[in-house]
């Protein structure tokens, strides 16, 4: 019975995917004799908790006595001010007696407090209830609260021959058109999409939601030198879409300057490897409370993000189409890895389908 109402709290909790950066997502119910008599999740990044709109639910219900009542959480209670007041003090004042919960609050401010403090109270705490959906749920929260880093999840769309255009350099469409709706719906869900200047100069691409209803992301171009043209989709909609371009420290400052008056933003890292530092740019994007990139960018940034170990999970749209062709790009390029012992390697893969093509996910294995 635990994990039945765990999980309708699970599907509340998903309701806020995309509007709560960067905030987890929570979901809560409020059970009576079997029956959820309150329900509510955390809707808006500042905005009351899951547990406080299940309460407020179940009173808006005409119920007023919570003393045989289980609130069930997919996410530790937290006990400190925040944006709101601590959930602990609303559960302990409502006179619920028995909480449920998904799993423990990674966040250093919480992390088991907001547990022991129930338990104190003399509150029926029990945890763990489907922990390993809850923790995939909040997985983008879970790495940036503990890490200050964003989560990153590099997307590509290629043929079973891992080319992502031909040989002339036709890339569009090498995915059906439900696998082009999925990734505009990542967009609307993850903080920001980033790419390389490669694919900037190439495809001309906007980085925005089109094909789904949703939030255009934060986009970020990594561009070295900033050979970005001033008349590309992306910087001649600067000033209506929040727009970063990560450069480096040595780059064109003239042009710096026609960019900012355009309405991009600019972050500069030093080189490495004649490129911007992007562990260095994570670092900077994680103090903008920016949680997680969607990358879509083309094979040599894939590389290079692999390479410098910011890359924490996979997607793959892979259409059953052989390209071949030496002079046709690949998903992953730029140098490789050297040895097979130095490969980046996947655990935790889901294959699946995607309209015509092939889905293949999984998460990118921490170096040893």
């Amino acid at each position: 019975m635990h994990e039945f109402f765990m999980q309708s709290a699970l599907d509340l909790a998903r309701k806020g995917t995309g509007l709560v950066h960067p905030n987890p997502l929570v979901g809560a119910v409020l059970v009576r004799d079997g029956e959820i008599i309150g329900r509510g999740f955390h809707a808006f990044y500042g905005g009351p908790h899951a547990e406080v709109m299940a309460i407020d639910n179940a009173i808006l219900s005409g119920n007023t006595d919570f003393s045989n009542t289980t609130l069930y959480v997919t996410l530790e209670p937290c006990c400190h001010f925040g944006k709101t007041p601590p959930c602990t003090s609303l559960i302990l004042n409502s006179g619920i007696r028995s909480v449920v919960v998904g799993m423990e609050d990674p966040n250093p401010l919480v992390a088991g407090k907001g547990i022991r403090i129930l338990k104190e109270a003399g509150i029926d705490v029990e945890v763990g209830i489907l922990e390993a959906e809850c923790r995939e749920l909040n997985r983008v929260f879970i790495t940036y609260i503990t890490t200050g880093k964003p989560f990153v999840l590099l997307k590509s769309g290629l043929s079973l021959d891992g080319k992502i255009s031909t040989a002339s350099g036709e890339s569009r469409w090498i995915s059906c058109e439900e696998s082009r709706k999925d990734v505009h719906r990542l967009r609307s869900e993850y903080m920001a999409i980033m790419c390389g200047i490669e694919t900037v100069l190439s495809d001309d691409p906007a980085l925005t939601v089109r094909m789904v209803e949703g939030r255009n992301p934060i986009r970020i171009i990594a561009d070295s030198h900033l050979r970005i043209p001033m008349d590309s989709n992306i910087v001649t909609t600067a000033h209506k879409i929040k727009t970063i371009i990560a450069t480096t420290e040595d780059s064109d400052t003239a042009k710096a300057e026609k960019l900012k008056d355009a309405g991009v933003h600019l972050i500069y890292t030093r080189q490495t490897e004649g490129h911007v530092d992007l562990q260095k740019l994570m670092t900077i994007l994680g103090q903008m409370e920016i949680d997680s990139i969607l990358l879509e960018g083309g094979g040599t940034l894939a590389f290079s993000a692999l390479k410098a170990g910011i890359v924490n999970a996979v997607r793959f749209y892979m259409t059953p189409v052989l390209l071949g062709g030496q002079r046709a790009r690949t998903v992953i390029a730029g140098e490789g890895f050297s040895a097979l012992a130095d490969a980046c390697k996947i655990e935790n893969i889901r294959i699946g389908s995607c309209g015509s093509d092939i889905l293949i996910e999984g998460t990118v294995c921490s170096p040893a």
